[in-house]
């Protein structure tokens, strides 16, 4: 049976969700690595500040625009995507490892599913609430709520993270459809209005200071160019071609590659009970996806 056909802008936002998958993944162990020099306010503020100023800069440079798109919306998008994710999943790795805090971040679809159908009106299907099942009962064999654990914390930063993350999505694809900016413009004054909230933390927050070794120069670098600037562009690129629910779901490789790069990286060997609840949590992303329904369009 052939497969159907994939126009030209969507085979793009494939190639952009594949990249995004890579890089977001290894950010994960450099933002780990990166606590040894620096808090994570201070890191995560001169990652997205940065991040912008290239923004703005390739703007300049590719001759578009500079006005904002609308101010509002897009400052909600900043402060959900860029400042209270980035700010929460930081904080959250001070106790939490690399591949577990990812995992717990990239929950985002499943609340994305949730918001898009309070924000857009797109109704949950019943393989979405299986879905949702499915993960609900993952986030259970990992957290172990039943264990007085030290990350506990970390957990529910990691999540919240997640949560404002799927804000963030929602909030992205309804502007597109309400107002189309172009894609980068608008990841350049969110992360610019998000920069500047976390800034803002950073200044009233006690942390310890930044060592400015090579170490921490190269992982601000690769965080604040690649992670930053490059994926968000093309995350932006993802959700404006694909649907919301796909879009949400591209992010499906990345905890999965954070998870084996933390093992091999960073030793973070998971538990039995945290793989059983790895598998569960990708099978329910497998299920909110839709892989298999391809009747689905």
């Amino acid at each position: 049976m052939p497969m159907p056909s994939i126009s030209p802008p969507q085979r793009g936002a494939v190639l952009a969700l594949l990249a995004t998958i890579v890089l977001w993944a290894y950010s994960w162990i450099v933002m780990k690595q990166v606590l040894a020099y620096a808090g994570p306010f201070d890191f995560a503020a001169l990652r997205y500040l940065i991040g912008a100023a290239v923004l703005f800069g390739a703007l300049l440079l590719s001759r578009q625009s500079l006005r904002p798109p609308p101010l509002l919306p897009t400052i909600l998008i900043g402060l959900c995507q860029t400042a209270a994710f980035q700010g929460l999943e930081q904080w959250a790795l001070l106790d939490g490892g690399a591949g577990h805090v990812a995992l717990l971040a990239y929950t985002m679809p499943f609340w994305a599913v949730l918001l898009a159908w309070l924000i857009l009106g797109d109704t949950p299907t019943a393989r979405h609430w299986l879905g949702l099942a499915l993960a609900a009962a993952g986030l259970l064999c990992i957290i172990e709520p039943w264990h007085a654990l030290g990350s506990a914390t970390s957990t529910l930063l990691a999540i919240a993270g997640g949560l404002a993350w799927a804000a963030g999505t929602v909030l992205s694809k309804r502007m597109f459809r309400r107002h189309a900016p172009g894609v980068l413009n608008l990841t350049a004054w969110q992360m610019l209005s998000g920069g500047v909230a976390l800034a803002l933390v950073a200044l009233v927050v006690p942390q310890r200071p930044i060592t400015w070794s090579p170490a921490f120069i190269g992982g601000l670098a690769y965080s604040a160019l690649l992670a930053s600037a490059a994926a968000w562009w093309l995350w932006s690129i993802v959700l404006q071609r694909l649907s919301t629910t796909v879009a949400s779901v591209s992010s499906l490789g990345v905890p999965v590659l954070s998870v084996l790069l933390a093992w091999m990286i960073l030793r973070e060997q998971p538990s039995l009970l945290e793989a059983a609840g790895i598998v569960l949590v990708l099978l329910g992303l497998l299920a909110v996806s839709g892989v298999g329904a391809r009747r689905r369009g």
